[in-house]
């Protein structure tokens, strides 16, 4: 209702704006000579014509709203990582998307104590296991070992990325056109 309100207040004041620009538009340039009784007169401004809200054409409609129940999703970044035989392989820092907007990689912060002396690597999305998550303390598990990603090289943005994965699932990225 406020929105309805804002909106024909807006309209009001435009439409009065535009007569008072017409109006001055009219009147006669300091150019022309004007009786000197018209000159000091209070210029008159008259109230604008009702207006009828008006609705824009492109106005959008309301979002959509989906529910999802707390145990059925959680959040990943910074959640712990774990291999398939419980040792740490450090957090998840980053999802990497495609162009389209499908989730393709997950970037680990790998190694290190507290911070100092890892580095980021990336995995496959199809190589993390997210099956066992049921609170914010629980693992999500990586489909690789240690060693495996030790090995990899480290990730930098705005450079190709190596994806680590499993199974070699993944895809290369297909140029859009």
């Amino acid at each position: 209702m406020r929105t309805t309100g804002w909106l024909v207040l807006s309209v009001a004041i435009v439409a009065g704006l535009t007569v008072a620009v017409s109006r001055a538009a009219e009147e006669p340039s300091a150019a022309s000579p004007t009786p000197p009784s018209e000159a000091n007169a209070p210029a008159t401004v008259q109230p604008p014509a009702p207006t009828v809200p008006v609705t824009p054409k492109d106005a959008a409609p309301p979002p959509s709203v989906t529910i999802i129940g707390a145990s059925e999703a959680h959040g990943v970044l910074g959640r712990d990582v774990r291999s398939a035989a419980g040792e740490d392989m450090g957090r998840i820092v980053d999802v990497i998307v495609d162009r389209t907007g499908h989730v393709r990689a997950a970037a680990i912060d790998f190694g290190g104590f507290l911070g100092v002396g890892s580095r980021k690597i990336v995995v496959d999305w199809n190589a993390l296991r997210f099956g066992k998550i049921a609170n914010k303390k629980d693992s999500i598990t990586l489909e690789l070992t240690k060693a495996q990603v030790a090995a990899a090289p480290e990730y930098k943005e705005d450079t190709p990325i190596v994806v680590l994965g499993a199974s070699g699932s993944l895809q290369p990225l297909r140029a859009i056109q």
